[in-house]
Order: C-alpha cells, then structure tokens, then sequence
C-alpha cells in the first residue's frame, strides 16, 4: 500500500469519526414514561414535529412502562450517558432530584424563551426551587368543590364562596334531608384533599408547602388550627356518614342520585358522572377562610426536565424549548384535551368546564400537586393514616397525639434524607 494511499485513508477515516463524533453531538437521549396507547401517540407526534422542524438534530426516544418508569429513572439520571430530557411529574417527586444535583438548572430556558410572561404564575413557582427553574409543566388537571346546581337550588343554596357560607350550606342542607358533602375515604386519599386546601387557606400555600417539603413541625400550632376547622365541618353534619364504607366512586352515587350535594375532586370525576346529568354538575374553588391569604390549588401536573450530566444540553435545552411551546401544549389539547399551562393557548376548542378549570388555575397564586405528590412517600403513607384515624371519629380524636406521632415521624424521615445528601 503506498504513502499517498493510506494518506487517503486516514483522511477518510478521520472524515468519518469526525462525521460520527458531530452525529453523536446531535443526539438528544430523550426518556418518556408515555406508556399507554394515547400517551405514546402524543409523545411521538413530539417528537416527529421536533425533528420536521429540526432536521439536523436526531432524537433517540425511548419509552419504558409508566409505573417502571418511576424506578427506572434513579439509574437514568446516574448513567453515563443519562437522558438529556425525561419526563416526570411537579412537587416533591421532581425536588428530590433537585435537592440531589441530578436536575438542570432551566432559568436561562426560562428567560430565553420568554416563558415568564406566559406561564402562569402558580406553574412557574411550581417548578422553582430557591429561586431557580428545574421543570417545565406542561399539563395537569384541577381540584375544586364540585356541587349539582339542581340540589342546592331544591334547598336554596348558592354555592359556597367562604367558610361562613360553607357551614350555613351544611346546615341548609341537612334541613332538607340533603347530605351536604359526600365523601369515600376507604382509600383515605380523598380525605387529604381536605387537609391540602383547609392547610392552604388558614396558613397560606407557602407554609403547607414547607409542611410538605419536612421543613415544618406537625405539632405547630398552625397545624392545629387545620383540624380545628375540620373539626367545625362535623360540627355542622357536612359529611357522608361512614365515609371509610365508601370507595370514592361509591360516595359519588350518592351525588349522582340527588341525594348529596357536594364533593371536594378532581377534575376527572365526570369520567364517573352518567352522561344524562353531567350538565347538572358544576364546581368553584375551595372555599376562602381568610381574605388576606394567598390563593393555593391542587393542579396535579406533568412535565419534563434535564438531566444535570446530560450529554447534549444545548439539544436538551432545544427539545425542552418546543416541550414547553404554545404550538406543543395545542397539540396536546388536541389530540388528548391536556390542559395547558401556558396562558396563550388558545382555548376556543376546550369545553365549558375544562376552560372554567384553566382559568381557576391560572388565576391561582400557588399551584401545588397534592399531598402525596407534594411530600414524601413514607411521610405522605403516615399523613393518610393519621388523617384516616381523625375522620375515623373526628368529635372525639386526640388530635395532639396524632400530630406528635407525625412529628416524629417527620423528624425520623427528614434526617434520613439528610444522611443521604
């Protein structure tokens, strides 16, 4: 082989390493827990747009089984390569990847795209932490008291705008033979839901979100005061009686026949409402306790983020960048009817409810997930416990001992997660 030929070759060679070293530049590891059938759809739709619009950027799309997904990705986020974009969901579960260095910092995302101007506010706290981005949500659903307009007008009721209104509703209602509020707490989730938006509108958004992040003590007086309130609602015969006989779609039979009037859900519970009366079921914001507070509202949302050692930032950046854009969030709202985050989606094609939900909100000063979402999963299975022994029976519980063995139990967890920093 002479000189000049294997000159030629080292030349070519060195074109194709140097070719394949700018592919592998160009390749965004993207890890997506979009298991089920309209999820994938979605995901893939993405991702076939991303790279229309992007020609010269490849993006290796991987997809594991939703619930795998939740233990897969502590080692997606240790691996070497790890995924430049995964997703995942709002709250605690995404802060302790924060909290570990395995999150990217997205605030340049943030200015870049100008995403301050059109988020809205409770989802842009909802993915800050100590001041920086880390998340970009992109949908979620609402929590909010949903009620039958046609049993409250049979007693009279305007739906409740305030605490007072709330206990005068209870009251009107049992006048009538009306259960005021039903409630299935079998699975005792349902009941957190109190504990969230009474914890919200006492001591404000921001301290339950302490509460929930292992940074304040259950036994303050603060806390207290939650069960104080709870505590009037019995007072006042607001509950279904026996609410532990009663998974949640049971309780809500009781709503479905006219003989209950509210009930404290998410927003998918027309997925269990008959078609012939979902027009007979509307909903409001948790009720006001004191004006001065801050507006706080369970909005379980999902999203995406960078790995910190993500190989390809620049591209992840790109990719997290049309994720978060007006034109995707449409795309989802079209295809599946995800709710947007964005406040410049347009929502000419949502229905009446989903637009009335947006907009509750988008209007809200927090946005949290829900109590499960939002601590812990050891100290959220102690909280649902603890709830579950109060409402068990509310007029008699020792409510101090109850908040004492959830301090401890917070103290014991919180120093764990210390250890492991």
């Amino acid at each position: 082989m002479t000189i000049r030929r294997i000159a030629l070759l080292l030349t070519v060679a060195s074109l194709l390493i140097g070719g394949a070293l700018l592919a592998q530049d160009d390749v965004i590891r993207y890890a997506s827990n979009a298991s089920d059938e309209g999820a994938r759809e979605l995901d893939e739709a993405r991702v076939a747009a991303f790279e229309a619009a992007n020609p010269d950027r490849i993006v290796e799309h991987s997809v594991t089984d939703h619930e795998a997904f939740k233990q897969a990705i502590r080692a997606f986020l240790v691996a070497d390569p790890a995924p430049d974009v995964l997703t995942w969901f709002a709250g605690n579960r995404m802060n302790f990847f924060v909290d570990r260095g395995l999150a990217a910092d997205l605030t340049p995302l943030y200015e870049r795209e100008g995403w301050y101007d059109v988020y809205a506010p409770g989802f842009i706290e909802l993915a800050t932490v100590d001041g920086a981005q880390y998340f970009v949500p992109t949908d979620y659903y609402w929590w909010a008291l949903y009620f039958r307009p046609s049993v409250m007008e049979q007693a009279g009721v305007q739906p409740p705008e305030t605490w007072d209104e709330l206990l005068a509703a209870c009251d009107a209602l049992r006048a009538q033979d009306i259960i005021p509020i039903t409630i299935g707490t079998r699975a005792p989730w349902t009941a957190a839901a109190w504990f969230d938006f009474l914890n919200m509108r006492i001591n404000g958004p921001e301290f339950h979100r302490s509460l929930m992040l292992l940074e304040e003590s259950y036994t303050d007086e603060r806390v207290v005061a939650v069960f104080d309130y709870w505590r009037q609602l019995y007072e006042h015969d607001c509950f279904l009686e026996n609410s532990a006989a009663y998974e949640w779609q049971d309780a809500l039979d009781f709503m479905n026949r006219g003989e209950a009037a509210m009930y404290l859900m998410g927003g998918f519970i027309p997925d269990s409402v008959p078609d012939e009366i979902e027009d007979d079921y509307d909903f409001v914001q948790f009720p006001i306790i004191d004006p001065d507070v801050p507006i706080g509202i369970d909005a379980p949302t999902d999203g995406f983020f960078m790995a910190a050692n993500a190989s390809n930032p620049e591209g992840g950046m790109d990719l997290l960048a049309w994720f978060g854009s007006r034109e995707a969030q449409e795309l989802a709202a079209e295809m599946l009817g995800r709710l947007p985050t964005r406040t410049d989606v347009d929502l000419s094609g949502f229905t009446e409810a989903q637009q009335k939900g947006i907009a509750l909100v988008q209007s809200a000063d927090y946005v949290l997930q829900f109590y499960d979402r939002d601590t812990t999963p050891e100290m959220a299975e102690a909280g649902l416990n603890a709830f579950a022994e109060f409402i068990a029976d509310p007029m008699n519980a020792d409510v101090q001992a109850i908040l004492e063995s959830l301090e401890a139990d917070r103290v014991r967890i919180a120093a764990e997660q210390a250890a492991e920093e």
